[in-house]
């Protein structure tokens, strides 16, 4: 029988967080603080993911990537140079917008101080009339957009983008983006936790000052060309594929094994329930079929079930 590997998430407040993960299945929150995000995945020196599955239960990501790398995730990542797991995999919940934000490219991210973020969103849960902001309007440059911050003006710069459950938008180094109110997300990215907030809305923080911001490094990793990118609906197919990871999605019908060969499998639960290993999946959760298993079927519960499978490029 396939021994999915699951982590105990880490709640983070934020001041635009909510207290939609409740809603979600054995998700534990903190009492009264605004919960923007929950780490699910997670190899940092300051934030480490806890193995709470039966398998490995206690041990930490790091611990797996750097002791069981071949067994837990698959002997092509044996060479990989990445000291510790290369992504970062992130629950959002918006109940107010988030900054205006950008994360710092790659060629700059060094002399910034900063690290490059690269990032893929899927609509968990959107609320009615719920939106995003990424890139720019057609036609707005630099020079508009400086004048529009010494004028609190921001928004009308802004690729404004209404959004529905199911789809989803990559969200490149460079991006300009914010995150609408109303938002349930998932978000898997680069390992980085490096972002510029250039406008907040004139927000207070949650210590009643306003949130520091990062003028020069923001307008210093700013694409601007990057005009009015689209949101996509997802139906069984690719969700991103690059160079960092590979996210497909999958309605799952009958019993498959969702692994590329020879390799790991990081599954969400989008819709639905998934079994797996004798452990039951739901919407929101977040489980690991490791490499080395040589029965690994997923089954789902009532057919379809809908799932994310992200990977790392060989």
């Amino acid at each position: 029988m396939p021994e999915p590997i699951f982590f105990e998430p880490l709640p983070m407040e934020r001041v635009w967080g909510g207290r939609r993960f409740a809603d979600l299945p054995d998700k534990t929150m903190p009492d009264g603080a605004p919960i923007g995000e929950l780490w699910e995945i997670v190899d940092r020196e300051d934030a480490q993911s806890l193995v709470r599955s039966d398998r490995g239960k206690g041990l930490s990501l790091h611990d797996l990537w750097t002791r069981q790398r071949a067994e837990i995730f698959g002997a092509a990542y044996v060479a990989q140079p990445a000291a510790r797991f290369p992504l970062l995999v992130k629950l959002l919940d918006a109940r107010e917008r988030l900054s205006v934000q950008v994360h710092p490219p790659a060629h700059l991210a060094p002399a910034l101080g900063g690290e490059p973020k690269t990032e893929v969103w899927y609509f968990l849960d959107a609320l009615p009339d719920a939106h995003i902001y990424a890139g720019l309007r057609k036609g707005v440059t630099r020079e508009i957009f400086e004048k529009a911050l010494h004028t609190g003006e921001v928004e009308g710069t802004l690729h404004e983008i209404p959004v529905a459950t199911g789809q989803s938008i990559f969200i490149p180094s460079g991006r300009l983006h914010a995150i609408g109110e109303g938002n349930l997300i998932v978000e898997i990215q680069q390992n980085s936790d490096t972002t510029y907030r250039v406008f907040d809305w004139n927000r207070m923080g949650l210590d009643g000052k306003p949130r520091t911001l990062h003028i020069g490094e923001s307008l210093a990793s700013i694409d601007f060309d990057d005009f009015e990118p689209p949101v996509r609906d997802v139906g069984e197919t690719t969700v991103a594929s690059c160079p960092l990871f590979d996210v497909k999605k999958l309605f799952l019908t009958s019993s498959c094994d969702v692994r590329p060969k020879g390799r790991f499998a990081l599954v969400t639960v989008v819709d639905g329930t998934v079994l797996c290993g004798g452990s039951r999946f739901g919407k929101g959760q977040f489980f690991l079929v490791p490499a080395c298993d040589s029965d690994a079927a997923l089954t789902p519960e009532a057919t379809p079930a809908q799932i994310l499978i992200t990977t790392l490029p060989p």
